[in-house]
């Protein structure tokens, strides 16, 4: 593929969209969600997944992919994030730091995607990446190396989140501008 050859780097990473039921009565996550519509002839299933690709430098893109199987979701999931990418604007936008390099992103954004709005804001230098699990894949395949970040609405929706998080990236390369 193209996308390879350009950019030889690049890695990928699945959400943990799924869920069985684990010990305990809990969940246990896994990367593809499973669903099940009934026929005749007994339960027909159903494979989703949802993928981030990213070479921790600046280029990332995310990927729903859905199959027959799960190994075919995975596939068609990585190769859809391979087609969505998007260069993130790094930059140093923290007042508290002002050290003139791109560990974080220049200035605040905003996302949203179903419910979930996500905020996130330039942290100095030596904070991490302050975000829940699955987001932190999404930022550290970005190369963003410190956020602040705040969430609003149903954040337990990995994919919701995800991508509200890979919308405020992208929106990175539009601002508002006052008069």
């Amino acid at each position: 593929e193209i996308v390879d050859f350009l950019i030889p780097s690049i890695k990928n990473e699945l959400v943990l969209i799924g869920g069985r039921a684990g010990k305990g009565g809990g969940i246990e996550r896994t990367p593809i969600r499973v669903s099940a519509k009934m026929h005749r002839s007994g339960r027909r299933y159903g494979y989703s997944a949802f993928a981030i690709v990213g070479n921790e430098d600046g280029i990332i893109g995310i990927g729903k992919g859905a199959g027959k199987e799960g190994r075919i979701a995975v596939e068609k999931a990585v190769k859809q994030a391979k087609l969505n990418l998007i260069i993130v604007n790094m930059g140093c936008g923290s007042w508290e730091c002002e050290c003139g390099e791109g560990h974080s992103i220049p200035y605040r954004t905003e996302g949203k995607s179903g419910s979930v709005k996500v905020v996130l804001l330039p942290a100095p230098k030596g904070i991490g990446l302050a975000t829940s699990v699955e987001n932190r894949k999404l930022l550290a395949l970005a190369g963003v190396k410190d956020i602040w970040i705040k969430t609003f609405g149903n954040t337990k929706t990995r994919y919701n989140l995800t991508k509200a998080t890979f919308e405020a990236l992208k929106n990175l390369h539009n601002f508002k501008g006052g008069e």
